[in-house]
């Protein structure tokens, strides 16, 4: 009996052990189970309204250099790539015809000279005068039209950016390879244009002289200055933009006509909200993003939200997000939906 009684009080004492060492480790891993997070009120600030929009560069200035009547070409004084000044003489055209014209300006004004004599004194009529006066007259004319055509300068400082004519040919005025007419072709290039298509419901914010950034993808890393230097009066119906001339300084032409770029318009500033960027996570396998925010009694919720401009390691929220909202900053890849969570301090 005795014995029995014995064995009954070592198994109890063994339940009663296992049972407190049960607790102690429940109450260790609802320690563990306790997660920590750091959070940080959303904020409002103040939110730049920078808009990019796509462009084409082009010549400041585009010239064809084209005389207005058909002629041998004598001499080509320039190439491709070669910079001229404005009234550089560019090319040189067969002058036989501007000799010929001389020579019978210079006969017609002696005649002249011979018969004034005559007609003082009643020899012929004034009438006669008259038509040898407008004969000298024309060929004055013929002369000055063929001195302005048969030397050509540039119109412009420029680049020579087209050659489509070599010394012996017989210059007509058939369309070039490039769709112009023209022995040369000569671009300002020391600034740009860039046409900018702008949504129309910028067009409030829009004003001549508007700083504008420029980026040539070309040279991501270098920003020009450039300037709204043209606004269209009126909205294209079909796209619903408004064209907007901007004009970019190159003064080392390191830009091209035809490059593609990139510019920034800031439209002002809107009143906004922000999180930091780290906060901002994305739904697996959707564009979706979403931040977890924590309550007062500390239990996560997932907001869904809508993302604005990034600026510096913030970011804009448009939606999704009140201000004054704990958002989890660190921590985020631990928690759920509806988990109780521990704020950092």
């Amino acid at each position: 009996m005795r014995k029995t009684l014995l064995i009954v009080a070592a198994i109890m004492g063994t339940v009663a052990l296992t049972g407190c060492q049960g607790k102690k480790n429940k109450g260790a891993e609802a320690a563990e189970d306790v997660v920590y997070v750091k959070v940080e009120p959303a904020r409002a600030e103040k939110v730049a309204q920078t808009i990019d929009f796509t462009a084409n560069l082009e010549a400041y200035q585009m010239n064809f250099i084209v005389p207005s009547l058909a002629a041998r070409i004598e001499q080509i004084n320039v190439e491709v790539g070669d910079k001229v000044k404005k009234g550089q003489i560019l090319v040189e055209l067969d002058k036989t015809q501007l000799n010929t014209n001389k020579l019978q300006l210079s006969n017609a004004e002696l005649n002249l000279a011979r018969m004034m004599p005559v007609y003082e004194t009643g020899g012929i009529s004034k009438q006669q005068i008259d038509e040898m006066e407008t004969n000298i007259g024309v060929l004055k004319e013929t002369v000055k039209n063929l001195e302005d055509n048969l030397t050509l300068r540039s119109p412009i400082n420029g680049v020579v950016t087209g050659r489509y004519n070599e010394v012996g040919d017989l210059f007509s005025m058939s369309m070039n390879s490039d769709g112009g007419i023209g022995i040369l072709q000569v671009m300002q290039m020391d600034k740009l244009k860039a046409y900018v298509y702008v949504s129309e419901q910028y067009f409030p914010q829009v004003y001549m002289g508007m700083p504008v950034k420029v980026v040539a993808e070309t040279f991501p890393d270098r920003t020009f200055e450039g300037k709204v230097s043209r606004i269209a009066p009126a909205i294209n119906p079909s796209t619903r933009t408004f064209e907007v001339e901007v004009t970019v300084p190159n003064s080392d032409l390191t830009l091209r006509p035809g490059m593609y770029a990139r510019t920034t318009f800031n439209m002002g500033e809107v009143n906004g909200i922000t999180v930091q960027d780290m906060a901002v996570m994305r739904q697996t396998g959707t564009n979706d993003k979403y931040v977890y925010v924590v309550n007062d009694e500390g239990i996560v919720d997932k907001h869904f939200v809508t993302v604005g401009r990034r600026m510096n390691d913030r970011i804009e929220i448009i939606s999704g997000v009140e201000i004054g909202e704990n958002v989890v900053i660190a921590g985020g890849n631990k928690i759920t939906t509806g988990m109780k969570v521990e704020i950092e301090k």
